[in-house]
């Protein structure tokens, strides 16, 4: 992954100046931005800085998909908690729909997109005037017009209406940054425009070492899912699932019934998906790429998941499973929504680590539990058994969309464009054979098989940040949202319908006179 390492290592170097270096008032060296975007490399190096919001952490910094959605975002759901590590009160109160505007995550996740967005818009300001291979050049536009899509999907689930920033700002004036929302359907046609264009110019794969960049086929996938968020709640765009599934076709294998040559499919074994050894293979359509302890470019949820006090292990349980009450059983979880059966929840927990250092195995009971043997499980997607007991950060990527997902929502948007179809039985037993369990019983109708994919997704997909985004979009079969009721069920009685889109920050607010508080919020 070297294309992406060296964007990283320039990033880590400056965080590493010590004070004096800082503060020195000539600089040995210093390019302005008239001096740089002047050569191709230069050109590579802009569209990397993009990538970087995927994947860069450390010790103090948390980006979007390396912990931060799980401490902002995945810890307000039905799924999870904070465990005992995690301290931090912004989070607490995330996670029982008792926070304000002035919440850190809500602001961090905010400002890390637009961080992101800004980095975009300027690759696609000043690359264009650079004389480079013209193929290259479009290939490096299309990945960044990719990302910026994801971007802002990302912010409008979030937050609902946002400013719309397409140019690079480069004002004296703080009264010119100020811009007012855009609607969610604007964003949405922007978000469609980027991938579209991006679809026409990207490969269909790479070679080493830019394995892991955006192809035609992420775009597609990607599209298919943003068609799939249109049609669902809050847009309602029905129109949309038939556009999600026509989309999708364009990715999926001929094997599967679509149209797609990008060579996609399942790895036959679920826990290839994340294990470092088999990263990037055929499953993963996009994903953000880490390497263990290298520079700050590991993925930290390893250690946030392992139980601490281990020998030779460095967790600190930050993050556990939401226990909630379920008949008799107070101990009730995720967890326990896998059938016995299903092969994803043995690798998706464990309920005990074993000591590199001694051997012993280390886990937690549960007093009084209402089963017999009762005991914690522990989140296990990100393990790498090759980290060390410094850091434990992983290797492990994660998955922004993978095949899995793309048979799910072809599944789910056929069977809202069309009914439970033999095409929306098809993508759906797919994923259910791979896990091990049987077919899904024939002759359902619309609102039982729709349940019935929302359980798939939920099993399927559960610690890769989607369950969040799935809560808010979700409806029964009136077509009215589950978001509260599902958040209820598990105990997180604060939970309302305003809850479903995250207060504006207001520090972003307290910048910008032409930014509005999200109307529920006021």
């Amino acid at each position: 992954m070297k294309a992406f390492k060296y964007i990283l290592l320039g990033f880590t170097a400056f965080a590493s100046l010590s004070c004096e270096e800082f503060l020195k008032e000539e600089p040995e060296a210093f390019l302005s931005e008239d001096q740089y975007y002047k050569t191709q490399a230069d050109a590579i190096n802009a569209v990397n800085a993009v990538y970087f919001f995927l994947n860069s952490g450390g010790s103090s910094v948390q980006t979007p998909y390396n912990t931060l959605f799980n401490t902002g975002m995945n810890m307000a759901s039905d799924d999870e908690d904070p465990g005992p590590g995690a301290t931090n009160p912004d989070v607490r109160s995330l996670s029982v729909q008792a926070h304000s505007s002035t919440n850190l995550r809500i602001y961090e996740l905010w400002q890390q997109h637009y961080a992101a967005i800004k980095k975009a818009n300027v690759v696609l300001e000043k690359i264009p005037a650079i004389d480079f291979d013209n193929a290259l050049k479009a290939r490096l536009l299309g990945e960044t017009k990719f990302l910026r899509a994801l971007y802002y999907f990302n912010l409008v689930r979030l937050y609902g209406d946002i400013p719309l920033i397409l140019e690079y700002q480069k004002f004296v004036n703080a009264s010119d940054y100020a811009i007012a929302k855009s609607s969610s359907a604007d964003i949405y046609k922007q978000i469609e425009k980027d991938l579209n264009e991006a679809a026409a110019v990207l490969p269909a794969s790479y070679g080493s070492p830019d394995v892991g960049r955006a192809t035609a086929g992420a775009a597609k996938a990607l599209l298919a899912k943003v068609y799939l968020a249109e049609a669902s709640l809050p847009l309602k765009v029905s129109a949309r699932y038939q556009d999600a599934v026509t989309k999708a076709e364009e990715a999926l294998s001929s094997a599967d019934g679509g149209k797609g040559t990008y060579g996609y499919d399942l790895v036959s074994n679920y826990g290839e998906v994340f294990l470092p050894a088999f990263k990037n293979n055929k499953e993963h359509i996009f994903s953000a790429q880490f390497k263990s302890n290298s520079l700050a470019q590991g993925n930290n949820e390893n250690p946030r998941a392992i139980l601490s006090g281990i020998p030779g292990l460095s967790g600190n349980y930050a993050h556990m499973v939401r226990y909630y009450t379920e008949g008799n059983d107070k101990f009730f979880s995720i967890y326990k929504l896998f059938k016995p059966g299903d092969k994803r929840r043995d690798v998706t927990f464990v309920r005990n680590f074993t000591s590199p250092t001694n051997g012993k195995k280390y886990g937690l009971s549960i007093a009084n539990a209402a089963y017999p043997n009762d005991s914690t499980p522990f989140w296990h997607k990100y393990w790498d058994p090759n980290s060390t007991a410094v850091t434990n950060q992983s290797a492990a990527n994660v998955p922004i969309i993978r095949y899995a997902e793309l048979l799910l929502i072809h599944a789910e948007a056929e069977n809202e464009a069309n009914g439970p179809t033999v095409k929306a039985y098809k993508s759906l037993n797919k994923v259910r054979t791979r896990a091990g369990l049987p077919n899904l019983t024939a002759g359902l109708s619309k609102d039982q098989f729709r349940d019935s994919v929302y359980l798939d997704r939920r099993l399927e997909l559960t610690y890769e940040y989607q369950r969040w985004f799935d809560l808010i979009r979700q409806r029964d079969a009136a077509y009215n949202g589950t978001f509260v009721k599902n958040l209820h069920k598990v105990g997180k009685t604060n939970a309302a319908p305003k809850h479903a889109f995250y207060p504006i920050p207001q520090s972003e607010i307290d910048n910008n006179a032409l930014l509005k508080q999200n109307p529920l919020w006021e």
